[in-house]
């Protein structure tokens, strides 16, 4: 394996700034400015290969979006300021933007596909696990991680494709678009009852996709030893019995402990050993083949370095602090056993491991 192989990727361009949903808001260009000047450090450079990313096509979309919703967000372009839904804003390149966020992820899912890189880590916007086929949403546009697995299945042909969600809201894009049919995984971890009001327990698809929709509704003020335990207890073994082909993250950071909406007590290195958890089940399972792409987090520096921890996990460097959060995880389950008994309750059923 040459040296460029084991890198991770990255995907970043500037054009991702251009859109600008405007005063108020949160999701904004500064969340990615911070991450591309913490992309320049020498160590991240070092550990990373970039990815130009490129637009995709009407037909991609298409594989996903009903195409009517694909013509009014072509019609924004240009256009001052477009209100979609409540939370969700265009501005003039604002289209754009969303086009090339999904080349650009399609783009990382490639290269990994090719061996071009062993894992990725999109770095665009707008996000997308709330967008649905025909509706734009919490902040979303197009949804780029239902798009991410309908292009590996497509131009790859893979069957089972995992994907883990671990923003602080429900992927409800994701879960509906896949909810009957077996051929995606979906597993999310979020706070419950919260935005979007989906992701509760029962909630585990329907026909042929039953069982393959694993939620984990969570109350507020989780910390890094309760994710990993959910990772650990519930995801490892599911997706081991899966044997997924390629993993799929949403990874948000708005369960950071400095994030002003969270309410959760996440740590930078709390996210990295999630990175390291997923990573592994990669390594088993499709020869480390996995792809990250960014969704929420809003305080800038928390998503910085969060993101930089998150890298040089993927790169394969040690994980500061990891004996400490590993404790954490074997010394007591605490509160969040309730929880983790009540989804296997719910899924034993459907999975031979739990």
């Amino acid at each position: 394996m040459d040296i460029i192989r084991k890198k991770t990727g990255v995907v970043r361009d500037p054009r991702y700034l251009c859109h600008d949903p405007g005063i108020g808001q949160m999701e904004v260009p500064r969340r990615l400015e911070s991450i591309y000047q913490m992309l320049d450090e020498e160590e991240i450079q070092s550990i990373t290969r970039t990815i130009a990313p490129r637009f995709a096509t009407l037909e991609e979309l298409e594989m996903v979006h009903d195409p009517r919703y694909i013509e009014l967000i072509l019609d924004t372009a240009g256009e001052q300021r477009r209100y979609l839904d409540p939370d969700t804003m265009t501005s003039p390149l604002s289209c754009e933007a969303a086009w090339l966020a999904v080349g650009g992820v399609l783009e990382a899912v490639r290269l990994v596909l090719e061996s071009e890189v062993e894992n990725s880590f999109a770095f665009v916007r707008p996000p997308g696990h709330h967008a649905e086929r025909n509706r734009a949403m919490g902040f979303c546009l197009f949804n780029n991680a239902c798009l991410a697995v309908e292009f590996a299945r497509r131009r790859f042909g893979l069957e089972r494709v995992l994907v883990v969600d671990w923003d602080l809201h429900h992927g409800n894009g994701i879960q509906h678009f896949f909810y009957e049919e077996p051929g995606t995984l979906f597993f999310s971890t979020h706070r419950f009852p919260f935005f979007p009001g989906t992701g509760d327990f029962d909630e585990v698809g329907r026909g042929r996709g039953e069982g393959f929709t694993v939620n984990v509704p969570l109350d507020a003020q989780k910390n890094d030893a309760d994710f990993a335990n959910l990772f650990r207890y519930l995801l490892v073994p599911i997706a081991l019995e899966y044997q997924p082909e390629l993993i799929v993250v949403c990874a948000g950071f708005d369960t950071h402990h400095e994030d002003p909406i969270g309410g959760m007590k996440m740590t930078e290195m709390g996210y990295a050993r999630l990175a390291k958890i997923l990573k592994d089940i990669a390594a088993a399972n499709c020869g480390g083949v996995m792809v990250m792409m960014l969704e929420g987090g809003y305080d800038v520096l928390a998503l910085r370095n969060s993101c930089r921890q998150v890298l040089r996990t993927l790169a394969g460097l040690p994980i500061e602090g990891e004996e400490k959060i590993t404790h954490g995880e074997d010394s007591s389950l605490g509160k969040i056993e309730p929880v983790i008994e009540r989804v296997r309750g719910i899924h034993k059923k459907y999975w031979r491991n739990l």
